[in-house]
């Protein structure tokens, strides 16, 4: 396998990271509820995606 010849210096390698980066993720309002929602998940609020009903959500029962 092919090795490189010299080392990469300090300012090089750093430069090619500077890319490496985690993104924040997109949050947009459930159509149905409005309540926050991460883009391309089913609402766990309402059960809602893309303006369906996907999953019955259970209800919190007040003791």
């Amino acid at each position: 396998m092919p090795l490189p010849k010299r080392r990469f210096s300090r300012s090089r390698r750093d430069k090619r990271r500077t890319q490496i980066h985690l993104k924040a993720a997109s949050v947009t309002k459930c159509s149905q509820c409005a309540s926050p929602l991460v883009t391309h998940q089913i609402c766990t609020v309402c059960g809602y995606y893309r303006g369906r009903a996907v999953v019955a959500v259970k209800t919190k029962k007040s003791a």
